[in-house]
């Protein structure tokens, strides 16, 4: 019974942690789209083109 719990513990956290990184994918993917937008959109338009538009 013990090797079947360990197993079962095994798979649900391979299960989390996979599902886990598959978030921080589509959490990076939005937060670069993000990015690259601001750039596109604030780097033509801000002091001939050499805006920033963050703050650090």
């Amino acid at each position: 019974m013990v090797p079947v719990l360990l197993v079962l513990l095994l798979a649900l956290i391979l299960f989390g942690v996979g599902f886990a990184v598959k978030a921080l994918w589509w959490i990076a993917l939005i937060v670069f789209v993000v990015w690259l937008l601001g750039f596109l959109v604030r780097g033509t338009s801000a002091a001939g083109g050499r805006g920033r538009w963050y703050r650090w």
